[in-house]
């Protein structure tokens, strides 16, 4: 083997390792939000807009001193600047949000799930801009999908949703969310990298959304287990998973990105039926194998499409 082909090899290995890395991370964080939401009571908007600033706080200074990084570069180029607030909104912000409003009202699993209707969302806008004629195996995902979906908020009845409507309107929220937030930063993940992109898309977010809810007004009981949470999702479920996450849209692209979180959506199922004991049925697994089906399909399309 080549030292090429080697390279290449070890780049696409750690761009995996860095995306399971999030997506476990994540699928463990969308659980332990779950139990702050039910348990303790707390407010998605404040739990948001505390872990957006947190995180993009630390992670500037960690740009700064750690990897001697100038993080007030990237405010030079009007045109950067301006993507840079589009990812900051549309994308870190609007993720993050609509993943715990659908937790708020639904569970982490189905949230989750939901979410990761995003690689069909990702497949078949890059197959329209690169004016390719979609597979066969890409028609049959989108099928699959929407079969999954179906049962999943319908329980496989057309006679009404199992999940209320506020649920499924922010879990499909998410997945375009999720769509947006991998396929529009990387012009400004490969001219700056991801510690200085997530690091300004966290705390712009969380600047933004402190005019709608005020990280000082603070909703629901504190405990330890509650500190210890909040900590959690701060520094493991936000700022390590979505670096990673960035991190390997370096190594392989969005898609491939995409399809490989499919962990995540397996992590929060499993772990909201352990430990919060999330009822979860027959037709329910049925529905999110469908989805996480999906995402194996699409990976092994007979063609690699490039964001």
């Amino acid at each position: 083997m080549s030292t090429n082909k080697i390279a290449l090899s070890n780049s696409r290995t750690k761009g995996i390792i860095l995306v399971l890395t999030a997506a476990i991370l994540w699928g463990i964080s969308g659980t332990v939000a779950q139990f702050l939401f039910q348990k303790n009571h707390f407010s998605p908007e404040w739990l948001v807009v505390v872990r957006l600033l947190f995180s993009g706080i630390i992670l500037l200074i960690f740009a700064s001193l750690k990897e001697k990084k100038n993080i007030s570069e990237i405010w030079k180029n009007k045109k950067d600047v301006i993507s840079l607030f589009l990812f900051s909104i549309f994308g870190m912000l609007a993720v993050q949000y609509t993943y715990f409003a659908a937790i708020k009202n639904s569970n982490a699993a189905t949230a989750t799930i939901l979410q990761y209707l995003a690689p069909v969302i990702i497949t078949w806008y890059l197959a329209m801009r690169l004016k390719k004629m979609p597979t066969t195996k890409e028609i049959f995902a989108v099928i699959l999908a929407l079969v999954g979906t179906f049962l999943l908020v319908t329980h496989g009845t057309i006679k009404g949703l199992s999940i209320t409507g506020w649920a499924l309107f922010w879990g499909l929220a998410s997945a375009f969310s999720l769509a947006f937030y991998s396929l529009q930063p990387q012009n400004l993940l490969k001219k700056y990298g991801s510690t200085i992109v997530v690091g300004w898309g966290m705390l712009i977010g969380g600047i933004c959304f402190s005019f709608i809810n005020s990280p000082f007004h603070f909703q629901g009981h504190w405990s330890i287990s509650a500190y210890f949470a909040v900590i959690f999702i701060v520094i493991f479920g936000t700022l390590i998973a979505f670096y990673c996450y960035l991190e390997s849209l370096k190594y392989i692209n969005a898609s491939e990105s995409s399809l490989l979180a499919c962990v995540e959506p397996l992590s929060a199922a499993v772990l909201s039926v352990i430990w919060l004991n999330v009822n979860f049925e027959l037709v329910d697994w049925i529905g999110s194998l469908c989805i996480i089906s999906t995402i194996v399909i699409l990976s092994i399309t007979d063609h690699k499409v490039e964001a």
